[in-house]
């Protein structure tokens, strides 16, 4: 892993020097628009609005349309009069119970791993934070930029993790979803014993992005036949999506979630019998 920023956490006299380090990844498909006729990368260009005519950067200014149609320009004397000091520091202001926060705040996690000289304050303030199931709320600069962070414990590690300001958040009480409706209790129990049927331990291997895969094996598909149109393949017909009666619609569900889980259940029992027999064998 490249690590992408070098500072401290700080709190209260505590300073624990740290690297930051990327705790996800998003590995897209990245593809090129080509001219059809000779495949030839076609370029973006900047065009003006008004009259389709290409700008060059040195007549490319930032402007704020504060009305509609309205701008007020900004130039770089005006950014650098708001440009926050990169202090390199994780400045952790309060701490908070973990589930005292609403999980929509959270957007954004990194590594940290502490630099040479802060192995024991950084184990010392993991351990506290997991300990008493709290987070630490900080501001942090990452390229000239402000965000509003968490630092969390998580098993050996601390993690940095972006989050939203209140105002990025959009309002639920805005959403037009029933807040208190009756629902039968023969639904209810079906409806929970459909989620008690489908629960298993959290285990992120189990899930893939499916429509990633799906578009690998079309590309490698496509490069094998030399570029060639594939047949598509038929379509699985999708369920009606309209319910008419939700009782036998939930046991219909929780039928079948019962069977999937028992020929899971059957198959991973088998799965480890044979790993068995092949280590006895060895």
């Amino acid at each position: 892993m490249r690590a992408i920023w070098k500072g401290s956490i700080s709190f209260g006299l505590v300073n624990i020097p740290i690297v930051l380090y990327p705790a996800t990844r998003k590995e897209e498909l990245k593809f090129r628009l080509l001219r059809s006729s000779d495949h030839s990368p076609v370029n973006y260009k900047r065009v003006a609005q008004a009259d389709g005519q290409e700008v060059p950067w040195d007549q490319i200014v930032k402007g704020y349309e504060y009305e509609k149609g309205k701008f007020v320009i900004l130039g770089e004397k005006d950014f650098q009069r708001v440009d926050l000091e990169a202090t390199q520091t994780v400045d952790i202001q309060d701490f908070v119970d973990v589930d005292e926060i609403d999980p929509m705040y959270f957007y954004k996690p990194y590594y940290l791993e502490p630099q040479k000289g802060g192995d024991k304050a950084y184990t010392l303030l993991r351990e506290a934070l997991s300990d008493g199931r709290k987070v630490g709320i900080a501001k942090v600069v990452i390229k000239t930029r402000q965000y509003l962070a968490g630092v969390k414990a998580l098993k050996h590690a601390l993690v940095l993790e972006l989050m939203h300001f209140a105002e990025e958040l959009s309002d639920a009480e805005k959403l037009n979803v029933p807040k208190q409706l009756e629902v039968g209790k023969r639904e209810k129990e079906m409806a929970k014993a459909l989620v008690d049927s489908m629960s298993l331990k959290w285990d992120p291997e189990r899930y893939h992005d499916d429509y990633r895969e799906a578009l690998l094996d079309v590309i490698e598909e496509k490069v094998e036949s030399g570029g060639k149109e594939i047949e598509e393949k038929p379509k699985a017909k999708k369920p009606s999506t309209k319910v008419i009666d939700l009782v036998a619609v939930l046991q219909e569900s929780l039928a079948k979630a019962q069977s999937t889980k028992k020929k899971t259940a059957a198959k991973t029992a088998a799965s480890k019998r044979t790993t068995r027999q092949h280590k006895k064998a060895a």
